[in-house]
């Protein structure tokens, strides 16, 4: 009797900490570090091209964005790093 009293307390010890490890991981990932804040996603960043630019797409490059622009010239490709807010390296055909 002694052995199955010991089990079941033993085995709520354990629901209460599964239950409290649940709800430390909801936090961790709606309000906590796990989740970027509205100010590291924004980002405003003015391309200098020419006028009549446009941009015909737009495609993730690793930690970079690649961004696909027609007009104002040959087409050309721009990497844009989000995270410095900068363009990070340009390529284009030679006309």
């Amino acid at each position: 009797m002694r052995g199955l009293l010991a089990l079941v307390i033993v085995l709520g010890v354990v629901m209460v900490a599964m239950a409290g490890m649940v709800v430390v991981g909801l936090v961790h990932r709606l309000g906590g570090r796990g989740s970027p804040s509205p100010d590291a996603v924004a980002s405003s960043l003015v391309l200098d091209e020419p006028a009549g630019t446009r941009i015909l797409a737009i495609s993730p490059a690793g930690d970079r964005l690649a961004v696909l622009l027609q007009g104002g010239g040959p087409d050309r490709v721009l990497f844009v790093d989000p995270a410095r807010d900068r363009v990070a390296g340009r390529m284009a055909l030679r006309q």
